[in-house]
């Protein structure tokens, strides 16, 4: 590549991370406080509506049915309109679910609006990976989804301690804590929706804060990445049935698995390392593990661009999750916290690794359809996780056999992810690709 057009592209790509990647984060913090902050309200709510601890693993497993129906519609309907306004749409109707748990009083309505939050921010998270393959040629890839995977850990980081306090609101106003905690947060995703509308934009060529060189360096940059990779050659449906494909959301199913199980226990978990109820105090504590996620997302993925690796690299890292989950099994809270660091450094810093893989084989409509479906296929494991985790402690007759079967589900994703190697799908990047 011509050097000049590599120094533009290359400004184009710093200015689009200062201006999109920070809102962006902003949303992905959103989308995952009101995907696990039912973990906060778990005491609390099933204490107030009578929901038995079999309805509540299902609700918080149940989202990811209603996710995985509508996630590969839901991303070609982003493809059609574009990620501004359809990714400002999903914002918008998730915070205004989230919003309604604040109503419930019952276990049918709660599974309802469960489903319905799953629904509701379908196609969010293929829409992001496949709108930075627009932005971001693959040298800078790992480096901005390790950005973009901040939000979880800052979701836990602030929204633990915010949840807290919010649940300890309890009677202000007539209203319970938990109450509290679903209004405010999901409100706060629909505003930040209707913001979304005037920070994103859809690709290069409408970015006004680019001049025409950096737009055509960019474009041209991407066009020459693109030309040298042996693309599947899939459409919107049919890249459903593709091996590959298929392959990649079965690790992402196991990362999910291994996620969840400790973004939905993770208060509880503290509350009984440290024999306290669920309130400001664990939620200071619980936002220990994501504050080494947070650094861990943030150098890893870079030291996966630095380095080339990608499937190893990724397999190494999950595999640490499963390692901390048979630690925090202990009794001793000071072992059990420092486990549970390790638990979230290894679910968080893995992912913006592996989302690399998707696009060194998918291009066009089909990576956008074929995201979609890993996503969908693997936020499945949201589903499994929790009910995972009851059904081994209750077969084991053992309260740690929830915790043992989470940190199985980790090795096998750390060998799924090395197998991924010799596929050509997590093989290292070549040096002189990556500039």
């Amino acid at each position: 590549m011509d050097a000049r057009i590599s120094q533009l592209s290359d400004q184009a790509m710093f200015k689009a991370e200062k201006k999109l990647v920070p809102f962006i984060v902003l949303m992905y913090i959103f989308a995952f406080l009101d995907r696990a902050n039912i973990g906060f309200a778990k005491q609390a709510f099933q204490i107030s509506t009578g929901v038995s601890d079999a309805a509540f693993a299902l609700g918080a497993g149940i989202f990811f049915i209603g996710y995985a129906v509508f996630e590969v519609p839901s991303t070609i309907l982003m493809h059609k309109f574009g990620a501004r306004l359809w990714l400002s749409r999903i914002m918008i109707t998730w915070g205004l679910v989230s919003a309604a748990f604040a109503l419930v009083n019952t276990e049918f309505q709660f599974l309802t609006l469960r489903v319905l939050l799953g629904i509701a921010e379908a196609g969010f998270m293929p829409a992001i990976v496949y709108y930075f393959t627009l932005w971001f040629t693959e040298k800078r890839r790992s480096t901005i989804m390790g950005l973009f995977w901040m939000g979880p850990p800052l979701a836990f980081i602030l929204g633990s301690p915010i949840s807290g306090m919010l649940l300890d609101l309890h009677g202000f106003l007539g209203f319970e804590g938990w109450q509290w905690m679903f209004a405010i947060e999901g409100l706060l995703a629909a505003v930040s929706g209707v913001l979304a509308f005037e920070f994103l934009i859809d690709n290069p060529s409408k970015a006004k804060w680019l001049n025409d060189d950096e737009r055509k360096a960019l474009q041209a940059a991407l066009d020459e990445e693109n030309s040298h990779r042996n693309f599947e050659k899939v459409g919107a449906l049919s890249v459903l049935v593709n091996p590959k494909v298929w392959y990649l959301a079965i690790i992402c199913f196991m990362i999910q698995v291994v996620n969840y199980g400790l973004n939905f226990y993770l208060p509880t978990h503290v509350a009984s390392l440290l024999g306290a109820k669920v309130g400001t105090m664990v939620g200071f504590v619980s936002a220990i593990p994501w504050i080494f996620a947070l650094v861990a997302t943030v150098y890893l993925p870079r030291l996966s661009d630095k380095t080339g690796m990608r499937g190893s690299l990724a397999g190494i890292i999950i595999a640490l999750s499963g390692i901390g989950y048979f630690v925090s099994s202990t009794s001793n809270p000071g072992l059990g916290i420092a486990a549970l660091c390790v638990v979230a450094i290894g679910n968080l810093a893995c992912q913006p690794i592996f989302w690399t893989m998707p696009s060194r084989i998918l291009t066009g409509i089909g990576a956008a359809s074929g995201i979609a479906f890993i996503n969908s296929m693997g936020n499945l494991g949201g589903f499994v996780a929790p009910n995972l985790r009851v059904w081994a402690e209750v077969v084991f007759n053992d309260p740690n056999a929830g915790l043992y079967a989470l940190g199985i589900s980790g090795f096998i994703a750390a060998g799924l992810l090395f197998l991924s190697i010799p596929m050509k799908m997590g093989n290292n990047l070549k040096v002189g690709n990556r500039g």
